[in-house]
């Protein structure tokens, strides 16, 4: 018998252990199908027995009880934060869960979410919803520069679920940007998430659509683009959304009103975070009738506000994701291109790792730099249309992982 530790978090009070229950020794404290009937009894189990303990071999079974209880968190109206910090074990439960948990199918996320935008059934569609946001938020606290990088990535080279991916990077990068810049509460955080995943909610189709599209927009498709908020927020109502936060934030993300946030509702703080987020993505995306921006140049669209003037938003945006973000390709001062793996201490210094050496070859491994040494600076971006090699993205995203982060169990 080989023991992990479990925490106390992740036991469901008053359901049935999906697993036996053990001390340090492997005794059993309680056993499968016994129902915790409180969290005194299960501090009591803990400190009688040494901690929590379950046989590895139990641990699929835990790992899919964990997941319930992240669903559970939603559900009961917990924070970001709050579903976040939840942690399976107070040690690594085992590589292969720390693996699936810190290594997500980005691939199956995409299909996740142009499943939840384009079958919007009433009756599934808020817990489908929930579903997405526990793994989003999971991830992109646990390892943002990932997040960040894989839905970048899959913005510039996939445009067949375009939509769902556009929505997921404005989520995250709103998300983000509001925890780590703006310190709004885990609530907006949340509201946030919810209403960038939901903004093009009536348009989905025809935004995948338009990701191929070569003719300019039909005046038929102007007016659903010129409608959409407004139809996305009546959708939401008519699914069963009542906050008006979350809302009114869908109904004005295409509103374009300068001036300072703290002027704003609670609602049109939101709508100004999506919508500078909304821009700069949308930029970073290439379509049949347009090449995407070099990310450096979006961002600058995204900082100055309709007034030429710094917008807050956009500016806690760039301080959030970097001028150079995860994701995207530079070229250093040794005339080498790398792709931006981590963000740095500042806007302008992320780590790098080099795929095209400087004599125009791909390297045979990944070649890590920091652009804040001198030698390695950033000297500019470079468009993804531009770099002729193939990337690997779970190479990649095994490159924005630290062994010695908190982001990892």
């Amino acid at each position: 018998m080989h023991l992990v530790a479990v925490s106390v978090d992740t036991i469901r009070i008053g359901a049935p252990l999906p697993f036996p229950l053990m001390d340090k020794d492997g005794l059993l404290l309680a056993k499968k199908s016994f129902v915790i009937e409180s969290k005194a009894m299960l501090t009591e189990f803990a400190q009688r027995g040494g901690g929590l303990f379950i046989d590895v071999a139990d641990s699929e079974a835990h790992h899919r009880a964990y997941v319930e209880r992240l669903h559970g968190l939603v559900r009961d109206g917990k924070s970001l934060g709050e579903i976040a910090g939840t942690k399976i074990t107070a040690a690594t439960l085992s590589e292969r869960l720390a693996t699936e948990s810190e290594r997500p199918d980005w691939l199956d996320l995409q299909v996740q979410g142009n499943g939840l935008l384009r079958d919007s059934n009433p009756a599934l569609f808020l817990d489908r919803l929930d579903r997405l946001i526990v793994q989003l938020a999971w991830h992109s606290s646990r390892n943002p520069d990932g997040t960040l990088f894989a839905l970048i990535h899959l913005s510039a080279t996939e445009k067949r679920m375009y939509s769902a991916t556009h929505s997921m990077l404005v989520s995250v990068m709103c998300g983000l940007a509001a925890r780590e810049v703006l310190g709004w509460s885990s609530d907006w955080e949340g509201l946030v998430f919810r209403a960038a995943l939901t903004m093009n909610l009536s348009m989905t189709d025809l935004q995948d659509r338009l990701a191929t599209q070569v003719e300019p927009l039909s005046a038929t498709q102007r007016a659903a683009v010129d409608s959409h908020a407004t139809k996305s927020a009546e959708m939401l109502l008519a699914m069963g959304v009542t906050d008006p936060v979350w809302l009114d934030a869908v109904r004005d993300h295409h509103t374009r009103t300068p001036g300072p946030m703290s002027a704003r509702s609670p609602a049109q703080k939101l709508a100004r975070l999506i919508q500078r987020a909304d821009m700069f993505a949308a930029q970073l995306a290439p379509r049949a009738s347009r090449a995407m921006v070099a990310p450096s140049a979006a961002m600058q669209a995204c900082y100055f506000d309709e007034n030429q003037k710094m917008d807050e938003a956009g500016a806690a945006l760039i301080k959030t994701v970097g001028i150079y973000q995860p994701g995207s390709f530079v070229r250093l001062a040794t005339d080498e291109i790398a792709v931006v793996v981590k963000r740095g201490q500042n806007t302008s210094t992320p780590k790098v790792a080099v795929l095209v050496n400087r004599s125009g070859l791909p390297t045979i491994e990944p070649m890590m730099r920091d652009t804040s040494q001198r030698d390695y600076r950033v000297v500019a971006s470079v468009a993804h249309r531009d770099v002729r090699v193939r990337i690997n993205l779970e190479r990649m995203l095994a490159l924005t992982l630290s062994p010695t982060s908190d982001r990892l169990w």
